[in-house]
């Protein structure tokens, strides 16, 4: 059976119940980081989570702000507002789950991170200088990361430099170079593409398979309102950006 791999959750607790139940059983659960910050419903997010099966779940900077340990100041307004908002909700039964988690992992061949392998909670992967330059920072043929809610793949070409590709929905594709790999996000997506997205990782068949689902998008802005927190975090989930 195949891993399932998520990131960037959220507190979007309804995009997760769909990817639940659109993964179907699987083998066990990756998850790359920030389950809290912008949604209204961090605890359920987080407790979801535990439950799943053979879990490995990584420390996201939004999860690192919500416990203390990251200055406010390096996040925008409206993003500190959902931290301020996250540090009063949280449970302390989900803040010791948060404070337990790791920044990196490696299992077999593949290197875990949420950010970037060589800066694991803050580095972002946009461009392809600090592409290039994290593929000498993990030496595993695999790296799977998050934090820009993008759904794409980074490989290295031949004569120097990288090339990304958003991978086909749907089709399993064989991981035969080395590669940096995202999923995309469960809870707030960034490619204009509002559905929720994850990815199903078959370790034996060392293969990819990207995914995206639809879910009530209306329902978390009525609570992302409710709770007070920035009205564009409901707005943006409509589009995708």
């Amino acid at each position: 059976m195949a891993v399932l791999v998520i990131s960037d959750i959220h507190g979007n607790a309804t995009a997760l119940r769909a990817v639940i139940e659109a993964a179907g059983e699987v083998e066990a659960v990756w998850c790359l980081g920030d389950l809290v910050g912008y949604g209204p419903d961090p605890n359920e997010c987080i407790e979801l989570v535990r439950d799943l099966p053979n879990l490995v779940c990584l420390l996201g900077n939004h999860d690192a702000a919500a416990l203390g340990q990251l200055d406010l100041n390096t996040f925008n307004h409206e993003a500190q507002i959902s931290m301020q908002y996250m540090r009063r909700a949280l449970s302390p039964e989900n803040v010791e789950f948060l404070a337990s988690l790791p920044e990196k992992q490696v299992i077999d061949q593949v290197t875990l991170s949420h950010g970037s392998p060589r800066n694991p909670i803050w580095e972002y992967l946009l461009d392809a200088y600090s592409v290039a330059e994290n593929f000498e920072a993990f030496d595993t043929q695999l790296c799977f990361v998050g934090h820009t809610h993008l759904q794409i793949i980074y490989s290295t070409l031949p004569e120097g430099g990288v090339r990304w590709t958003s991978p086909q929905l749907n089709r399993p594709i064989p991981l035969e170079e080395r590669l940096i790999l995202n999923p995309g996000s469960v809870g707030q997506p960034r490619d204009h593409d509002s559905r929720a997205a994850y990815a199903l990782f078959d370790p034996a068949a060392c293969t990819w398979e990207a995914r995206r689902v639809d879910y009530d998008i209306v329902s978390v802005q009525e609570r992302i309102r409710a709770a007070g927190l920035p009205i564009r975090h409901a707005q943006r989930l409509s589009e995708g950006w």
